[in-house]
């Protein structure tokens, strides 16, 4: 089995759907509304995936301005594939696609604390924001 990182531009919503159902993220996401999640992806800039072969095994969903900031919205790993460095990999894939030069941020679920500080990201007590509604 191969496991390959791609930047996929054309990712469907049903697949994004299913990586979020696999993973501990469909929780805090909008998994059930497909049109929402079709255009999570489309206004996204950067998505890099994971594949074990074919199978979608991870995602990286990214806003950014490709030289400053770059905000990583969603990461996921399928719960099978879970503990193997792929999401490491994701996350450095993504800021490397970013530019090396912007600040990658992101907020962690609660569960995921403490696997952040464990790959070498800091962390930055003040974050402030307005719910969606």
């Amino acid at each position: 089995m191969k496991l390959s990182f791609a930047i996929e531009t054309d990712l469907s919503a049903e697949e994004f759907q299913s990586i979020l159902m696999r993973s501990t993220l469909a929780e805090r996401r909008p998994a059930q509304d497909i049109m929402r999640l079709d255009k999570m992806l489309r206004e996204a800039d950067l998505i890099v995936t994971a594949r074990l072969d074919i199978k979608l095994i991870g995602i990286s969903r990214a806003i950014t301005d490709f030289c400053y900031c770059c905000y990583l919205s969603d990461l996921a790993v399928d719960v099978d594939h879970q503990r193997k460095g792929i999401g490491k990999k994701l996350i450095e894939k993504t800021h490397e696609a970013a530019g090396v030069n912007t600040a990658l941020v992101l907020v962690a679920a609660p569960a995921a604390e403490g696997y952040y500080p464990k790959i070498g990201m800091k962390h930055v007590s003040s974050c402030w924001m307005i719910p969606r509604k």
